[in-house]
């Protein structure tokens, strides 16, 4: 039977949580597919491994390039979501992985690029076979609910400046 694993909070390693456990399933020859919604940098280590772990890692981007903010998205961004979620769809029909990773698919749900239903809907098709991780801050109340697994990543202390270490923030 999959689960649903989701991983929220204003904390740092929301997507590195999902990233560890797809390690973990590859690892055991299984299949993993990553959609990533609001991303779309190419220089990150899950993105860059991608060759390197196939034929069980999969990883796809549905990002407007560049940081634009959460208050400056639009419809293009509305419309990458949809497509990503479609994407996932036929992912789940297709490739049947056992773990699908939605990365940010909760802030894309707070920014309303999608709509609660519609991702409780998509989450109703998974099959049992596959266990779903959703990520993101701001997860919906409806989400966590409908998790078997749900964590919640608080900062607690982090430095002034902003770190960005290669292998480790990206």
């Amino acid at each position: 039977m999959g689960y649903i694993y989701l991983y929220t909070g204003t904390g740092a390693g929301k997507t590195a949580n999902a990233l560890g456990l797809a390690l973990r399933s590859v690892g055991h020859k299984r299949k993993v597919v990553i959609i990533q919604f609001l991303k779309w940098w190419k220089n990150t280590g899950e993105y860059k491994i991608r060759k390197m772990l196939a034929p069980y890692y999969e990883i796809y981007q549905f990002g407007r390039e560049g940081w634009h903010g959460l208050d400056n998205l639009g419809e293009e961004d509305k419309r990458l979501a949809c497509k990503a979620l479609k994407f996932a769809e036929k992912i789940i029909k297709e490739k049947k992985p056992h773990l699908l990773v939605l990365d940010e698919i909760n802030l894309a749900l707070h920014c309303k690029l999608l709509e609660v239903k519609e991702v409780l809907e998509f989450l109703n098709k998974i099959p049992k076979k596959t266990d779903v991780v959703l990520t993101g801050r701001f997860a919906p109340k409806e989400l966590i609910d409908r998790a078997e697994f749900v964590n919640e990543l608080v900062d607690v202390k982090h430095p002034k400046e902003m770190v960005t270490t290669k292998g480790i923030q990206y």
